[in-house]
């Protein structure tokens, strides 16, 4: 595409900043660095902590729909001469009335899809320990009777009754979508008023590290578990895998904090697992680098995930993945190219997978080099843009 754009950037920075922020702080810096106008409509749940008591209880109205979003929406529309609005999170302020406020003003919506919210009021398709789709096969009312956002029946009950209104709408059939995998699409097709030729597939991306890329040789004898320690995550079934290896494990550092913690510190004492290190947090940039040393990168989720930019930033240093043969992590990496897949609940077979983990790093690297880069992922934006605004005229 020609023509330089002005687009508006839509999202709604949650309390704890996550990946959603990084893609989208990426792909402003991407875009304006090709010549295209950014314009930025961000919102802050971190804003609840100053609502008035009044405020708050009308946050389940303005959650469904809110009235301020959708002036000053339609204001910078006009006054910025925007050319196509992506949105990214709505949850909570934004809401779903930067969609009519765009409709109103006859600009195309392109909507990416982080998560699984617009099939599951919780985001996850996980609930109890194990995969659910209840709300999907039997209908949203599961996730009530649930309490599958926040573990509230009364914020998920608002975030159902959202769903529901902007379905009966029409709104979401008005849409294009991005979704980052095609299991993503696959399942974002299950709602009927989406069409197929309305929801495109664009992976995130990350910048190379400028830095020689090591061969599998020169680099330590260690894997790399970058996340949240919890069960989601894998935690349990990681450490397990460490514990059956005994004495012939690898190293294995646990870069991260969360909610088991503790328990992790207890299970390694307890096991005189000596061969896992816990450093906390790390930065970035450090981590970056301790993955480029390692063997490989450990993911073994328990969900569906939506896009680890662990996974893009390992293959950027032409590290493998070795991770749970499920969901977007496992659609994202290839088997004996980019890493090793494992059952998700199996610390045998993840033991398998890290003793098969050998010889992958310039192909984990050239995966990088065709489908995760910068200009890879410039190109397909600019392509979906396109198509986007052709099909608006």
């Amino acid at each position: 595409m020609d023509k330089k754009l002005t687009i508006l950037q839509v999202h709604n920075f949650y309390r704890i900043p996550g990946g959603e922020d990084t893609v989208v702080e990426n792909e402003r810096r991407l875009l304006e660095k090709g010549g295209h106008r950014v314009i930025p409509y961000f919102r802050d749940n971190k804003e609840l902590a100053d609502f008035s008591l009044f405020r708050k209880l009308l946050l389940p109205l303005t959650t469904v729909f809110n009235p301020e979003t959708y002036r000053q929406v339609r204001g910078l529309i006009r006054r910025e001469h925007i050319d196509i609005v992506h949105v990214h999170n709505t949850l909570n302020l934004v809401s779903p009335a930067v969609y009519y406020a765009a409709a109103a003003e006859g600009v195309p919506v392109v909507q990416t899809v982080h998560n699984f919210r617009l099939l599951c009021p919780g985001a996850t398709f996980y609930r109890d320990g194990h995969i659910c789709e209840d709300c999907v096969t039997k209908g949203l009312g599961c996730a009530v009777k649930h309490r599958c956002y926040r573990d509230s029946r009364l914020q998920t009950l608002a975030c159902v009754l959202s769903t529901k209104f902007h379905r009966m709408t029409g709104i979401y059939g008005k849409l294009s979508y991005i979704c980052l995998t095609d299991f993503n699409r696959e399942k974002l097709l299950s709602l009927p008023q989406i069409r197929p030729e309305r929801v495109f597939v664009k992976p995130n991306f990350t910048q190379a590290v400028d830095a020689p890329i090591l061969p599998a040789e020169a680099r330590e004898n260690r894997f790399v578990f970058a996340g949240r320690l919890d069960r989601l995550k894998g935690i349990e079934v990681l450490l397990e895998a460490w514990k059956q290896m005994g004495a012939d494990a690898p190293e294995l550092l646990l870069c991260g904090t969360g909610p088991m913690e503790d328990w992790c510190r207890s299970f390694l004492a307890e096991n005189s697992l000596t061969k896992i290190r816990m450093p906390g947090f790390v930065d970035n940039r450090q981590l970056r680098h301790l993955i480029g040393a390692s063997k490989g990168l450990i993911l073994p989720t328990q969900w569906y995930e939506g896009f680890p930019m662990s996974i893009v930033e390992a293959l950027s240093v032409g590290t493998p993945v070795i991770c749970s043969d499920l969901g977007n992590a496992g659609s994202i990496v290839t088997e004996g190219v980019s890493g090793r897949k494992f059952r998700a609940d199996s610390p045998e077979d993840l033991i398998r997978a890290v003793r098969a983990c050998t010889g992958l790093c310039q192909s984990t690297y050239e995966t990088y080099l065709s489908e995760y880069t910068a200009e890879k992922n410039y190109s397909r934006l600019l392509e979906i843009y396109g198509r986007v605004l052709e099909a608006n005229t």
